[in-house]
């Protein structure tokens, strides 16, 4: 799995525990096909509580470079609308998107903002808010399902008297941005779509923890 992540410039892991690494994990094409194993990362998917509901599973290729060579190397199960795989726990801000590598992209540069991965873009449309939030960011896929989906999540946050404020990568997802200009330039550009407040609270420290 570390392997995985750090092909995908995900080279230290803030994830507080969502994620865990199996070597042989069920893999079956279909019904009538016979079971395979595979490497997988697999994530909890969790509600506002902390409580198990389902969870999502990446088969990687033993190599650990990518993705299984199947035809659905991500598969989720269990109770996942309205919940998400999380990142520490929410209390007046938090960051949402739909991947699980996206967000910890964005982990890498705000390790102390808590964050959740919905899994896709409907779940996101979808995604239960803490009662306690106040500061919503929300990490937008360049697609037109990406679009949509902050948009909704937007109408939902402001008609429950939360400030919402989209995120855009300068590519197609955020973990792009981050294979493609770094740590420091994804920092820069995320430095420009914080609220000032945020990026002394978040920013800063991280950035000062970590030299």
């Amino acid at each position: 799995m570390e392997t995985y992540l750090r092909n995908r410039g995900i080279t230290a892991l803030h994830e507080d525990g969502a994620l865990r690494f199996h070597p042989r994990c069920y893999y079956r094409p279909d019904e009538d096909a016979p079971t395979e194993t595979w490497p997988a990362m697999i994530a909890r998917v969790t509600d506002l509580d902390g409580r198990m509901t389902g969870a999502h599973r990446t088969w990687l290729d033993p190599s650990g470079r990518g993705k299984a060579p199947i035809d659905t190397p991500r598969r989720a199960m269990g109770n996942l609308l309205g919940n998400a795989v999380r990142y520490g726990v929410a209390n007046d801000v938090l960051a949402a998107g739909e991947g699980i590598e996206t967000m910890l992209s964005l982990r890498r540069v705000l390790p102390t903002l808590p964050m959740a991965a919905a899994l896709s873009a409907n779940h996101l449309t979808a995604m239960l808010l803490p009662p306690t939030l106040h500061r919503l960011y929300i990490a937008r896929d360049d697609d037109a399902a990406g679009d949509a989906a902050v948009t909704a999540l937007t109408e939902r946050a402001e008609a429950a008297g939360i400030e919402a404020i989209a995120w855009s990568p300068r590519l197609g997802d955020f973990n792009e941005d981050l294979r493609t200009f770094d740590i420091d330039g994804l920092r820069a550009a995320l430095r420009t779509q914080l609220a000032p407040q945020d990026i002394i609270r978040f920013m800063l420290c991280a950035t000062a923890e970590t030299g």
